[in-house]
């Protein structure tokens, strides 16, 4: 009968100390003199990426919309969406000098409406401004940028 008890009393050993491991925490040695670990210094800022955020609103029926808004240092992005009214145009792109970011929106002559852009560098606005272009009866050949609005930097250096 003893040896029937044994593996029973051995059984309810074991289970014994796996709870109590689960219970109560393990000790861990600590050490006598910590030495502090040193303050982290913020990067430099050559090789700094920002991630930048173009937004663009036509508020009106305007067709032909064209929004051009730099992607990276070097390159330029253009696109054309259908733009109906409480629709928001969003975009991204990554630079090293958050004063490059730059976009222009236009809209094909006859068409009026109000164009609104944002840009945000990492989540803050650095620019942001409305124009409302008006009707025209022509064409206006001596206004160049007649029906578009230049918001941030140029982006004639790309």
């Amino acid at each position: 009968m003893e040896s029937s008890r044994r593996p029973i009393a051995t059984g309810a050993l074991a289970a014994s100390i796996g709870m109590a491991t689960l219970v109560f925490p393990a000790v861990a040695g600590a050490d006598d003199d910590p030495t502090p670990s040193p303050i982290p210094v913020p990067a430099a800022e050559d090789g700094v990426q920002h991630n930048v955020t173009y937004r663009a609103r036509v508020d009106g029926i305007a067709r032909g919309a064209l929004i051009s808004y730099r992607i990276s240092d070097a390159q330029v992005n253009s696109a054309d969406p259908t733009m109906l009214p409480g629709r928001t145009f969003e975009t991204t792109g990554v630079l090293s000098d958050p004063a490059e970011a730059g976009m222009r929106i236009s809209i094909q002559w006859p068409y009026s409406a109000n164009l609104v852009c944002e840009i945000l560098v990492d989540d803050q606005i650095v620019a942001a401004a409305s124009q409302f272009i008006g009707p025209r009866l022509t064409p206006a050949d001596d206004d160049p940028d007649y029906g578009a609005l230049n918001c941030g930097a140029p982006l004639t250096n790309a």
